[in-house]
């Protein structure tokens, strides 16, 4: 089983990840570490951008209905919906046993699970897939294409994803960011950043018609290949959807932490 340090790197790496990818999308964006509690929110359409978490280890019943409670207000006083983001194996035992009920008393909803990964993975051989091409993006239409997949992948408006990532010169320049091109049309993407000594996957989306092919796990590999290239690094980190998650232990993922996302009650 995966130890507490595993789990604590994975919310580490979100709110070490998520500063720079925030502050990318708008400089005065609400980044704060509270106690308990790191805000990573943009305020933009692209719910992704916006973002709590509860940053403390083995909480107890009665400070985690506190922090609950702390990060809905935080929410309910923006403009844009997002998500807080919970790793379960943060939390203590009798946390973890009022997880529902607290949420629902603090006016939150249960949203989508989500597991934490990492791995000491890189360096991979270099990946190829029959269907595809693979082209790092570094334009901004091909930006614009890799927030449209994300955006179709998420059920997310089209105008969502493009709030999020266009006009970005760090996603252009500083993120692996790639498209896996079929055919001269981009059906999947995955993006690798460099985060606190490791390299972090974020954003991986493959449109639902090209899904169940190995598009998501081939571009992912290619992210990691060109990431690691470019730095060295050796050890890789990632926040995987359920959908997502069967992909990447065949890379060398290991699970870490059970995620819960939720939004505040509509």
């Amino acid at each position: 089983m995966p130890g507490r340090t595993e789990s604590i790197e994975s919310m580490e790496q979100l709110a070490v990840g998520w500063r720079a990818l925030v502050l990318d999308r708008d400089t005065e964006a609400d980044v704060r570490d509270l106690p308990g509690i790191a805000v990573r929110w943009a305020d933009c359409r692209f719910p992704f951008w916006n973002c709590v978490t509860l940053t403390e280890a083995d909480a107890d019943a009665a400070l985690f209905e506190q922090r609950l409670g702390e990060a809905a207000d935080i929410m309910r006083a923006k403009h844009r919906p997002g998500f807080l983001w919970l790793f379960e194996d943060l939390l203590g035992a009798e946390a973890r046993a009022v997880v529902r009920t607290a949420a629902e008393k603090a006016g939150l909803e249960y949203a989508f699970p989500g597991t934490g990964m990492a791995g000491d993975v890189l360096p991979l051989p270099e990946p190829s897939h029959p269907d595809l091409t693979f082209v790092r993006v570094t334009t901004d239409e091909q930006l614009q294409a890799y927030a449209d997949l994300n955006s179709r992948a998420y059920g997310f408006p089209l105008g969502a994803g493009r709030d999020g990532l266009l006009g970005s010169t760090l996603w252009k320049n500083e993120v692996h960011a790639y498209l896996g091109v079929r055919d001269g049309i981009p059906v999947t993407c995955a993006a690798a950043v460099e985060t606190d000594g490791r390299l972090f996957v974020v954003l991986v989306a493959t449109v639902p018609e090209w899904q169940r092919r190995g598009y998501a796990e081939a571009v992912t590999r290619k992210a990691l290949f060109e990431g690691a290239r470019a730095t060295g690094l050796t050890r890789a980190t990632l926040h995987a959807t359920a959908a997502g998650a069967p992909v990447y232990p065949r890379i060398g993922f290991r699970p870490n932490s059970p995620m819960q996302f939720y939004a505040l009650k509509r």
